[in-house]
């Protein structure tokens, strides 16, 4: 089961730039939405704008206890604990909005305090995924919002089925090793039996996560997500949302924005998610945009003089495609008895496309494995990628990542998809299509179901521009998918600022023009004209 990838969706803008953050699609594994099998008995994810009852007074005037933060879980991410100025708390949701004096989950909270005659409010921020946890990654990147801190309550939470939030867990530790281990795709001398055996793994997967976490999957949706951020934004005490979503973060806020659009703040989305396209068409256009940055990187590389890959792109792409497809038979030895295989070869590479600043590691990492047969250094890179300590242990990223997907999206494309669609993939990537593909198995049996492939975005009634953010260059979130969401969210709700660059998230990227665009927007309610572009 390849988890390079967040076909659905994008995972996160916190890349790995080269340093020691994690990728929070970070991770960003997320298989895309499809699958041949049916959805189990009485799955069903909850319609988005379903008419729903009022909340009881004990969700909407409840009062967070803030205190101390402990050390981030090991579903969190793990770490050590944040510094005195941040403190976590609890917040009290439905879990079924349909009936909202059922049952209730409590979703883990962290925020910073301003203070002083600069502070606006709360600014609730996500860091994509789904599935990354925004109580262990917001202080962890403190220092990329030092300029908004002194204004605004820096707020994040682990969503619902995220990290302490009721997190869903279907594989651990080793199972969850053997998993990631396993073949990017079936054997292609095996024939149909191959493919059979593959897809049967998936469905063993969902059926596996039924168990560990059925009742709760079905409510594990977007929709429900945006709902539980309206309710902390009433608990914070703010009639409007002030919001930063980053990656998958930007269908989140897009969802909460149609649903309350005179509840609309000062809003930006990062690194934004196409609306428009189902299962097949999202994840052909992320496959184009690895490629794009695979060339890009492999361009460079080639321009330095001393790239592994060789002289020219051409050959690089053959080089690194020879390099993969060795490892279905012959795995690499590294220094901790691990082998890495075909499958982490694929994730580690991908993982390091997000940012330039991972370029110059995964030159180290493909020198290491042509001149010296060893496989630690992308190895590496697939464990941060995968969200796994040293320990062994995971985040729940992956699992979340699923149950989230799974849920929102309608299409289940099947076996005979996948071969057609086979060419068209290895088309958008001669490297990485191949494998890709197969990733449109990624719910095959999933015990939820939406009734729909694209989210509800349309916007109607809110008096506030949204600040839509895109880098041309950006592998998991194809630049084309800003322009389709600021005409899904309907005219002139939205401005779109570009950067012309490479890369997963532009905010976080550290660019002054888009720092100071984007600054001025969410402290001054003065937001760049539609069409701005940073260099």
């Amino acid at each position: 089961m390849t988890a390079a990838l967040c076909l659905l969706t994008s995972c996160a803008a916190a890349a790995d730039d080269g340093g020691d953050e994690e990728p929070e699609i970070a991770g960003v594994p997320s298989p895309s939405v499809a699958g041949e099998a049916g959805p189990l008995p009485g799955a069903e994810a909850e319609p988005e704008s379903a008419p729903l009852p009022p909340l009881p007074a004990g969700i909407v005037d409840q009062r967070p206890d803030w205190g101390a933060c402990g050390a981030p879980t090991e579903a969190q991410g793990g770490g050590a604990a944040p510094g005195a100025s941040w403190q976590c708390a609890e917040l009290t949701v439905p879990v079924d909005y349909a009936d909202p004096g059922g049952r209730t989950m409590q979703l883990a909270l962290v925020r910073s305090r301003a203070e002083g005659d600069r502070r606006i409010g709360s600014l609730v921020l996500n860091f994509g995924g789904p599935g990354g946890s925004g109580v262990a990654t917001l202080p962890r990147m403190e220092q990329r919002f030092t300029s908004l801190a002194g204004a605004f309550d820096l707020v994040s939470l682990d969503p619902r089925g995220v990290g302490d939030s009721e997190g869903v867990v279907c594989f651990a530790g080793e199972q969850r090793d053997a998993m990631l281990e396993a073949v990017s795709r079936p054997d292609p001398a095996a024939g149909p039996a191959g493919e059979e055996s593959y897809l049967d793994g998936r469905r063993a997967h969902a059926e596996r996560c039924a168990q560990e976490a059925g009742g709760l999957l079905p409510h594990l949706t977007t929709a429900n997500t945006a709902r539980d951020l309206d309710v902390l934004r009433e608990v914070l005490g703010e009639h409007r949302l002030h919001y930063y979503g980053a990656s998958y973060g930007t269908k989140l806020g897009a969802v909460h924005a149609a649903l309350f659009p005179d509840r609309v703040g000062r809003v930006v989305l990062d690194s934004v998610v196409d609306p428009t396209v189902d299962v097949v068409g999202r994840a052909l256009g992320q496959t184009a945009g690895f490629q794009q940055a695979l060339d890009a990187y492999l361009t460079d590389c080639v321009a330095g003089g001393a790239c592994p890959a060789g002289n020219d792109l051409a050959e690089a792409r053959l080089f690194l495609g020879d390099l993969l497809d060795s490892l279905a038979d012959r795995p690499l030895p590294t220094a901790g008895g691990r082998l890495l295989t075909q499958n982490l070869a694929v994730t580690g590479v991908m993982g390091s496309l997000y940012s330039e600043g991972a370029w110059p590691r995964l030159t180290r990492a493909l020198h290491e494995a042509h001149a010296e047969g060893r496989g630690d250094l992308l190895l590496a890179a697939a464990d941060r990628y995968n969200g796994r300590n040293q320990q062994g242990g995971y985040r729940n990223l992956h699992d979340a990542n699923v149950a989230v997907n799974c849920a929102d999206f309608a299409s289940r494309p099947d076996l005979a998809t996948v071969r057609e669609q086979r060419a068209a993939f290895e088309e958008a990537s001669p490297v990485l299509g191949r494998f890709l593909v197969w990733e449109l198995l990624g719910c095959a049996g999933w015990p939820v179901v939406s009734g729909q492939d694209q989210p509800e975005v349309a916007v109607d009634g809110a008096d506030r521009t949204i600040l839509l953010v895109a880098v041309t260059g950006d592998p998991a979130t194809p630049y084309h998918g800003a322009e389709r969401m600021r005409e899904a969210l309907g005219e002139g709700t939205a401005a779109l600022l570009t950067l012309d660059g490479e890369g997963h998230g532009a905010y976080t990227s550290g660019n002054p023009c888009v720092t100071a665009a984007v600054d001025a927007h969410l402290l001054t309610g003065t937001t760049p004209a539609d069409g701005t572009v940073c260099s």
